[in-house]
């Protein structure tokens, strides 16, 4: 089993703009990691505060073969002067433990973890 984390934001608190970047954000998280849902254990979202339209799960349900994962919404604990409207996930996998993990940073979630960032590498590992 191995984790694969994530994050993204989304320009309003609206049920089309976190529609948008969760399915950007789980379009390129499948791509770089060649994975398949049938793979996927379970994934937790965490979305901040300003963010109440939609349930990151609720779209992840909607995408194909994703309606069998066991997913759940967390609402991410507050720290003063931290990013806003972010969406991040925690996912576990059934995946060898020698496949390398690309773990998916978008938009100015990147910032969060430039190492891991697609701007920062594309497609290697830290």
């Amino acid at each position: 089993m191995q984790a694969i984390r994530g994050a993204t934001t989304v320009s309003s608190n609206t049920v089309e703009a976190m529609r948008e970047a969760v399915t950007e954000l789980l379009d390129e998280l499948e791509k770089r990691n060649q994975l398949h849902p049938a793979d996927i254990l379970s994934v937790t979202f965490s979305v901040t505060r300003d963010l109440d339209a939609i349930f990151p799960a609720a779209i992840a349900r909607s995408r194909p073969h994703w309606d069998n994962v066991a997913m759940l919404d967390v609402q991410q604990m507050y720290v003063k002067g931290s990013l806003e409207c972010c969406i991040r996930f925690l996912l576990h996998a059934n995946l060898p433990t020698d496949v390398p993990i690309y773990h998916t940073y978008l938009r100015r979630a990147a910032d969060l973890r430039p190492d891991w960032s697609l701007s920062s590498q594309q497609f290697t590992h830290p």
